[in-house]
């Protein structure tokens, strides 16, 4: 067992491993058989327990995120499509309104408010306050996309011979929902959903990295980020950025494959 904690400063524990200005003594970042990925410059935490720590961070985080999208977009993409009329054109409005928004800048503007709505400025913010600021800011401006999809697939199956079918035998509107328009939006609903996890995982980073998400000593692979482009790392440890970096590409690509491995599964008509 590797049997390290993502929490142990080892500049205080074991002071001998660095330098004067908090630099790993040995090349490479001090990687060694002891520690696998180096240790980080300043604080010395252990570099492959922190990266495995913090993507369980933003993927629990991400995750949540997720689950409230597709919840949002199921509940206001699928009634729009399939009731019409004016419960569409306001929820299509809506959806408008949200995505006129410059997510990005509104991420970064929004989260210390949500933050302050919860804790005072003066005081110290607990870590389960950011990660619920974290899931509030990403799902109000996530869900629209998904919604625009599976309002756009129920409005195509609204018009299909069983839905007609039930209408005719007289079954009530949410039990055609429910029992067949629902049934039918799975395939894009799984798809969309293995898309929109690594993006979220980016967006939370990204948040971090910016010093508005999680912040240390709670590990997160946006802090990894933003210590690497820091004057210290970039003059005496180039190698401590490669570990975030390629782990964030591997966990992109991964899920973008997994997203089309399940659109081939659910469509084997679109497999190339």
């Amino acid at each position: 067992m590797y049997g390290k904690n993502p929490y142990t400063v080892y500049a205080d524990e074991r002071p001998e491993l660095f330098d004067s200005a908090g630099v790993p003594i040995q090349p490479n970042g001090g990687i060694s058989s002891e520690f696998w990925f180096g240790l980080e410059p300043g604080n010395g935490y252990d570099v492959f327990t922190k990266l495995i720590f913090g993507i369980r961070t933003s993927l629990m985080i991400s995750v949540a995120v997720t689950v409230a999208v597709v919840i949002t977009g199921i509940l206001l993409g699928v009634t729009a499509g399939y009731i019409g009329g004016k419960v569409d054109y306001g929820i299509s409005r809506v959806i408008d309104f949200l995505l006129a928004f410059p997510s990005q800048l509104f991420f970064i503007a929004s989260m210390p408010v949500v933050v302050s709505l919860f804790v005072s400025p003066r005081d110290e913010t607990p870590t389960y306050v950011r990660v619920v600021a974290l899931i509030a800011v990403q799902w109000v401006l996530g869900w629209m996309s998904l919604a625009r999809i599976l309002r756009g697939t129920a409005l195509a199956l609204r018009e299909r011979e069983f839905i007609e079918a039930a209408k005719v035998s007289g079954a009530h509107p949410w039990r055609i929902i429910r029992k067949e328009v629902l049934p039918n939006v799975v395939t894009p609903l799984l798809v969309q959903a293995t898309y929109l996890l690594p993006n979220f995982v980016t967006i939370e980073a990204g948040l971090s990295f910016l010093g508005v998400g999680i912040v240390e000593p709670t590990p997160d692979w946006g802090q990894m980020f933003s210590k690497a482009s820091t004057e210290l790392v970039l003059q005496n440890d180039i190698t401590y950025m490669f570990f975030p970096g390629i782990s964030m590409i591997i966990f992109v690509v991964a899920f973008n494959l997994l997203g089309d491995s399940v659109r081939d599964a659910f469509d084997p008509k679109t497999a190339r």
